[in-house]
């Protein structure tokens, strides 16, 4: 609503807003999961309220997403009708908890984000001030059993991400967010350091995080498998959100690469095509296992999209007081207020199919400012920060730049390049990306990776695909990274995507027990797009040494025999197996 105003869409959200109203409770409480029942809560609820907030309980968890739901709504509509409800809520949790008061670390961090975004609304000083204290009363005593819920000790004392991926990338923006309205610099430096062990150890090329299923969340350094890989829908959603702020806190490209690629990547991958099947965890490889889902018990991935993606928009640029930062290269018209002057924005481009880019500046009137263009790690050679991944040979074709059709000398500072000068209506700045196929390679210390290569072309991750090769199969197939690869905009396939295609061989099993090869042609899709079309293997690393294949099995009359039934009874197959031998 807040793009395309729509009195028809605004009307039945209304009704909504009109039934959580009714739902809450004279005090401001509001969590159904215990009001629709109190004699019978769900047990993770606990008997009475809060007493299980820092463990299971999603009431501050459930009251940040009425915090952020609620400022959504007032910022698209101005209507106070479900911020009011939200404040009621607040103003509750500000009676409840504090100092000297009740002292629980939320369980299910997200309240702290909520409250900094009523307080930006309202110029409340309880609510940041609430939220600050939620943060600060984590660790009250060194306990590792906590690490599940980043309560293992002090948030400025923490160094690495542990725990529930979710969970922590919603603490860590919260703090953020709260380090930038308070300048707590503590909480700079810990975000520091913990982002610093998440992108240089815990991060797959994809750019999802939480590689166990167990806890929904972090394993050990360099403990990234891609088979049983978790990589939550939501955790990309809360890596978005942690990165973009990292950015609004030191203004660093580098935090808008590793947005970038959860976004075209991890994030996307968690929506088919269509628009209505989801996926919960994003695996990196599959056996055939893994198929998106109408729905879930356990619904947050799903609705997480819809609240991320049309944020998109407000990830393209960013300004400080006479500046302009192009973070995102999307298609777009923005307009932009900079000190006494309105900037328009127009963008064109084909991006990341294509890496041309051409920026339309129209000031209201003309006048001096700074124009930040991000030029993007895997465009410098550098998929990631760090040395988690690296691409297999270094290319020497930095992107053209121009301003008005000359082109001009680029100078990086902190990933960007700074056109600073006087601008009038009608200047145009055109940036070419070169994007060639580039292999990218997994630190060594990341065993999953060893001896296998993924494939990268602008920020796009590649997959190979059990329907786009020869026999349906993908696991069986090495590629050799020297060999040429070549790419193509396929607009049929797939709603539209740039393929890349190269040789390999397959590897089969006789029925002696030898090994034989066959030359075939390798087609690689982006990795979003997997599983739109019916189960089947799949990878994102792709062997380059026999060792790491797994052949086919030999064609004995077990692998060779289909089980015939008509339904879809166990027994009704035992039959046909025993009437058949």
């Amino acid at each position: 609503m807040s793009v395309h105003p729509d009195p028809v869409l605004e009307k039945y959200v209304d009704s909504l807003i009109t039934i959580i109203g009714k739902a809450q409770e004279p005090d401001g409480y509001l969590y159904t999961a215990r009001t629709i029942d109190p004699s019978h809560p769900h047990p993770w609820a606990g008997a009475k309220r809060w007493v299980n907030v820092s463990k299971l309980s999603h009431e501050l968890f459930c009251s940040g997403h009425l915090f952020e739901a609620a400022s959504a709504s007032y910022l698209a509509t101005g209507k106070r009708n479900f911020l009011n409800i939200a404040l009621k809520n607040a103003d509750l949790l500000c009676r409840v908890f504090g100092p000297g008061k009740r002292d629980d670390a939320p369980g299910h961090e997200n309240v702290e984000m909520g409250l900094v975004s009523l307080y930006r609304i309202t110029g409340e000083k309880k609510y940041l001030n609430l939220a600050k204290f939620f943060i600060d009363c984590r660790g009250k005593k060194i306990d590792p059993a906590r690490n599940y819920w980043q309560d293992q000790k002090p948030v400025i004392d923490q160094d690495s991400a542990v725990g529930h991926a979710v969970r922590a990338t919603y603490l860590y923006s919260g703090m953020a967010d709260v380090a930038a309205l308070t300048h707590d610099e503590d909480y700079v430096y810990a975000l520091s350091r913990i982002w610093n062990d998440v992108v240089y150890r815990k991060l797959y090329i994809t750019g999802g995080i939480g590689s166990t299923g167990g806890n929904e969340g972090f394993a050990g350094a360099y403990i990234l498998p891609n088979m049983s890989a978790y990589c939550e829908t939501c955790a990309s959603v809360g890596n978005i959100f942690w990165n973009y702020r990292m950015f609004l806190l030191k203004g660093k490209e580098k935090y808008i690469d590793v947005l970038e690629r959860t976004l075209y990547n991890a994030l996307s991958s968690g929506v088919s095509l269509t628009g209505n099947r989801f996926f919960y965890s994003n695996p990196l490889a599959s056996f055939g296992q893994y198929k998106r889902k109408p729905w879930f018990i356990c619904a947050c991935c799903p609705t997480n999209l819809c609240r991320l993606i049309p944020t998109v928009p407000g990830y393209i640029y960013a300004k400080n007081t006479n500046s302009i930062y192009v973070n995102l290269y999307i298609q777009n018209n923005a307009d932009i207020r900079l000190q006494n002057n309105n900037i328009g924005l127009k963008m064109h481009t084909d991006y990341p199919w294509d890496g041309a880019v051409r920026l339309e500046i129209n000031p209201q009137n003309k006048g001096r400012f700074g124009l930040y263009l991000r030029i993007p790690g895997w465009a410098r050679n550098e998929p990631v920060p760090g040395d988690l991944y690296r691409f297999m040979h270094s290319i020497n074709q930095f992107p053209d730049i121009s301003v008005n059709g000359k082109r001009i000398i680029t100078n990086v500072k902190n990933g960007y390049v700074i056109i600073n000068r006087k601008w009038r209506k009608g200047d145009r700045v055109t940036i070419n990306f070169p994007m060639p196929v580039r292999k990218v390679l997994a630190n060594e210390k990341v065993k999953a990776d060893k001896d296998c290569f993924a494939l990268q072309r602008g920020p796009l991750v590649y997959c190979l695909e059990g329907p786009d090769q020869k026999g349906g199969k993908v696991l069986n197939l090495m590629a050799d990274p020297e060999a040429d690869f070549t790419s193509e905009y396929v607009d049929s396939l797939l709603g539209g995507v740039q393929v890349i295609r190269t040789s390999g061989k397959s590897y089969a099993r006789n029925l002696d027990g030898a090994l034989s090869t066959t030359r075939v042609s390798v087609t690689a899709i982006p990795y979003y797009v997997w599983a739109n079309r019916y189960p089947s293997e799949m990878t994102v690393w792709i062997p380059r040494k026999a060792k790491r294949v797994r052949p086919l099995p030999a064609p004995t009359i077990a692998f060779r025999s289909k089980v015939v039934h008509k339904n879809n009874s166990a027994g009704a197959i035992y039959e046909v197996r025993t009437i058949k031998k």
